[in-house]
């Protein structure tokens, strides 16, 4: 029997792994013994580690999952069971993909994703596109917030490739999910990074506003300079998974620092005398859109998947 490889699960589609090796890419299964009645989606995803059988025909089964340094995950949409989804395992970074217009940006979405990727320890940046329908400072009064707050913001266009050379300055050496909903443009965005990759690319639907699914496979493309990105399929919901109420102030940047600030301990930031964050928020130190968002994740049953 031959000796386990370890290896990086660059593709997930219908079953199989293809996972690369320095003894070149396998196309795998997950050992039976490893499943025993559970679905795949909790068990390996794009950006695992594992070990793996290899078989002389590049095939393999995959005997181990390696432990995870971090996890995007949601909670699946349309069961009446709690699963979690893991969109990708052990990403250095997310790029958080959002168009400043067509369709236009849902705030509250990337809200959402941010409270994941901030749960989920993943450092974030976030990526507006298309700022050559919109203009540069359209795009920047509608995202500048998040700057405020302390995130990195960057302004490009798949379309004329402005900004997409800083974008792929952040990548090299990094494991990086690309999110973000349907019809963003993370495919275009993709192929200026890649111009060999080709992903298929579509317009959003001009009734509906909305994006549509491209990109139907979870995978990873490596990057000239060392790393991988990956392409993953757009999302319209993001319904948090595993997240109490009670824990939401930890996970926004600009509320986490003021939280001791506050007179009481259990300060839910809502009506409290002496509470620090809504005197931040009277004084402009935190924007009111953010402010409004933790609370409707908090009180307003945006724990729960909805759809803008």
């Amino acid at each position: 029997m031959p000796e386990p490889i370890q290896g990086l699960v660059i593709r997930t589609q219908a079953g199989y792994q293809d996972v690369q090796t320095d003894a070149g890419i396998y196309r795998c299964r997950l050992r039976g013994r490893l499943r025993k009645g559970r679905a795949e989606g909790d068990l390996v995803a794009v950006g695992d580690r594992v070990l793996i059988e290899p078989l002389p025909d590049m095939t393999g089964s995959i005997e181990e999952v390696l432990p995870r340094k971090s996890v995007f995950s949601r909670q699946l949409s349309g069961v009446n069971y709690e699963y979690q989804q893991i969109i990708m395992a052990n990403a250095d970074m997310a790029m958080l993909v959002f168009a400043c217009t067509n369709p236009e940006p849902s705030l509250r979405m990337l809200d959402r994703f941010l409270v994941v990727i901030e749960r989920a320890h993943i450092p974030a940046v976030i990526v507006v596109n298309k700022i050559d329908i919109c203009g540069a400072e359209t795009a920047r009064a509608k995202f500048s917030l998040y700057e405020d707050a302390g995130y990195e913001v960057l302004y490009v266009s798949a379309e004329t490739g402005e900004g997409v050379e800083d974008m792929g300055s952040h990548l090299a050496g990094k494991i990086t999910t690309l999110a973000g909903p349907s019809g963003v443009g993370k495919s275009s965005l993709i192929n200026r990074i890649l111009p060999g990759v080709k992903l298929e690319t579509a317009d959003v639907g001009q009734e509906s506003g909305k994006g549509r699914h491209t990109t139907q496979v979870r995978q990873l493309f490596a990057l000239p300079e060392g790393g991988y990105i990956a392409d993953v399929p757009g999302l319209r919901t993001l319904a948090l998974w595993d997240i109490e109420g009670e824990e939401l102030d930890a996970y926004f940047k600009e509320i986490a620092p003021l939280v001791p600030e506050c007179q009481f301990n259990d300060c839910s930031h809502s009506h409290e005398p002496g509470c620090a964050v809504r005197k931040a928020v009277d004084t402009g130190a935190i924007h009111p859109g953010r402010y409004e968002s933790y609370l409707r994740l908090r009180f307003g049953g945006g724990m729960e998947d909805d759809e803008e």
